[in-house]
């Protein structure tokens, strides 16, 4: 929706300074800061003397465009003169005429968020300066605007000498501005240098302390070194030994000293896997574990788990049962912290099941970027009240079966924290005497702490193929994308943030970008106002699909096509071969050339995501859009 406010004839020096204050007094109704009213009217004002200086006449429009916020304020400047003989110097900044002609064009261009020149020489200049609302000012509709131009109206525009009381009184303000602001800075450099004292005996004092606690630490690492090899040599001896009477190596045992060299074998074994337990919490909470991410499958991982576990079984009253895992995609993670955290799921499943099954499986999320690897049995249970506590170290639950088979308390506190590292989390559902479902929620590809998902230089672009820059924050869009265009001449780079997309295009130039304007917590508004006024990516395609319905305004900011989620593979394919042709023409041609005759030779993979209906609220690209005149 294109919303004209007011529209005033540039025909003497009293109307450039009318259309200054006019532009102050509009800024202002639609919610604009003083320091942007002002910056709009010096733009407009400079704007406007060189249209009077060079045609002797001119035009200045106000409109609104736009349907949701922020809303989008164009001034046009039109006139009917000689034209600018050197546009491109000019916006380089390299153009200088008698006059002064071009300082004002630039400094206009620095006020405003966008600013568009067309110049035809012998037939005119039309200049269209475009500024953004903030966010918080009130959504304009054609009622406002009648409002604003009521308001107008009533208030004609001062003189000359009205505009220099004006402008010397945004001076004074802009002096007292400054001059409080250095105030603020030499109280700030005072208080800083007291906080620098403090902080060097701050630093004196946590100097002597990181000292304590290396020295601690230190200790405790030879505590557990220690303690790794005093304890597990004489457990595992008594353990061996234990088996050697058991097998009868130097003669027969009675009925009750075979019962009591089982009892030393159990507590020998038992104890050892309180210490195994005990070392590695300690290793993590000491930092000492270290994540290993390597590329697996789930099916290879399940196969070994079965063999691993089959032993646990006794008698035929529980069945094992691994489900299939085939079908999943390769993960990139710490493959024995996984099977260490599923193999104490099946345990504990295991001990307090008398009868029924203990299931292993696992499963992508709903976004796709996460596997669900859950151990349901049929066993006791576990009451609401009592959840949260197993998963504290040492919890116990009274019940008479745990007495039989009681545990270390140490196996789940160490899957959660295991489980932690690798960037997942641990959840549980269960009803007592119906059994239970724990479930490790674990990223299908590591990221380390601090690590941004993308990694620029990572990136590896494939020969013969066109890279788009793909702006989306929803995993289950990223992986639609990617089927969409795995089987054309196009590479998928996917970024889920602003500035990640900012690192792709200092490191190259893509072919195209698809912009999603809902990311989360990021103004994607004024970056595609940005992309679209730097000279070096103005020219760059740039396709809008987002579920935000306000394609007039992406257009006014320089969008080449708009579309409405959700948007079919055939629509998104062909508006990027039409924006892409040039590039294919490009030094790579015969390659993308080759490419795209052997995506015509074939339909869409049978795995790529299915191609659903163009949204009949979808905005054609701008070149046969219906709208594409400068009128609502």
């Amino acid at each position: 929706m294109r919303l004209r406010i007011l529209s005033m004839a540039i025909d003497d020096e009293q109307a450039v300074v009318a259309a200054r204050q006019r532009s102050r007094d509009i800024a202002r109704e639609l919610g604009c800061t003083p320091i942007d009213q002002t910056r709009v009217a010096t733009a407009v004002s400079e704007i406007a003397r060189n249209a009077f200086e060079y045609a002797r006449n001119g035009r200045v429009d106000f409109e609104i465009e736009g349907d949701t916020r922020p809303q989008l304020l164009l001034i046009r400047v039109s006139d009917k003169g000689p034209g600018i003989e050197d546009l491109d110097a000019l916006l380089a900044g390299r153009y200088r005429s008698k006059t002064g002609m071009g300082i004002g064009i630039v400094g206009s261009r620095r006020l405003m968020d966008q600013c568009n020149i067309e110049s035809v020489r012998g037939e005119g200049t039309t200049v269209t300066l475009k500024k953004l609302l903030p966010d918080t000012a009130p959504l304009v509709t054609p009622e406002l605007v009648g409002q604003l131009s009521a308001t107008l109206a009533a208030h004609a525009p001062g003189g000359s000498f009205g505009e220099v009381q004006q402008q010397n009184r945004e001076l004074i303000a802009a002096l007292a501005d400054l001059r409080d602001r250095q105030i603020e800075l030499t109280q700030l450099t005072q208080e800083l240098e007291d906080t620098n004292r403090g902080v060097v005996a701050l630093y004196a004092e946590l100097d002597e302390r990181a000292d304590h606690l290396r020295r601690a630490d230190e200790m405790k690492s030879r505590f557990l070194s220690n303690m790794s090899h005093e304890f597990r040599t004489p457990l595992s001896s008594i353990r061996a030994l234990s088996n050697l009477l058991l097998d009868r190596v130097d003669g027969d045992l009675g009925a009750e000293q075979e019962r009591q060299v089982t009892f030393i074998r159990k507590a020998a074994e038992d104890l050892s896997e309180i210490v195994n337990d005990l070392l590695d919490l300690a290793k993590i909470e000491a930092g000492k574990i270290e994540i290993h991410p390597a590329p697996f499958e789930v099916a290879s991982l399940f196969s070994a788990l079965r063999g691993m576990l089959r032993p646990l079984l006794v008698g035929n009253s529980v069945d094992l049962v691994f489900e299939d895992a085939g079908a999943l995609p390769e993960l990139r993670t710490d493959e024995a912290k996984v099977a260490q955290i599923i193999r104490n799921f099946v345990s504990n499943a295991l001990k307090f099941t008398e009868r029924g099954e203990v299931r292993v499986s696992a499963r992508l999320d709903a976004d796709a970027c996460h596997v669900i690897f859950s151990v349901a049995d049929t066993g006791i249970g576990i009451a609401e009240a009592d959840q949260q506590r197993i998963f504290e170290e040492f919890g116990q639950i009274e019940n008479p079966l745990q007495q039989r088979v009681k545990g270390t308390g140490l196996g789940l506190p160490l899957c959660t924290k295991l489980c932690n590292l690798l960037g997942g989390r641990i959840t549980l559902q269960s009803t007592p005497g119906a059994g239970s479902v724990f479930s490790a929620i674990v990223p299908r590809d590591y990221v380390r702490p601090g690590q941004s998902e993308f990694d620029i230089d990572a990136l590896r672009l494939d020969d013969g193929k066109l890279p788009i820059l793909i702006v989306e924050d929803e995993p289950q869009v990223q992986v639609i994308y990617e089927g969409y265009l795995r089987a054309t001449h196009y590479q998928p780079i996917m970024v889920r943030a602003l500035h990640d997309a900012t690192q792709v295009l200092d490191r190259l130039k893509p072919a195209a970008i698809v912009l999603d304007i809902l990311l989360a917590g990021e103004d994607s508004w004024h970056w595609l106002a940005a992309i679209k006024s730097s000279p070096e990516r103005r020219a760059i395609p740039l396709i809008v699909a987002s579920e935000v319905d306000d394609p007039r305004k992406g257009r006014a900011l320089g969008a080449d096509a708009y579309f409405i989620k959700p948007l079919a593979r055939d629509v998104l394919v062909t508006t990027l071969d039409r924006m892409t042709a040039d590039a294919s023409e490009g030094p790579d041609a015969g390659a993308w050339a080759g490419a795209a005759a052997r995506d015509s030779a074939r339909a869409a993979p049978p795995d790529a995501p299915a191609a659903g209906p163009v949204s009949t609220r979808a905005e054609v690209p701008w070149s046969t859009s219906p709208h594409n005149g400068d009128h609502p």
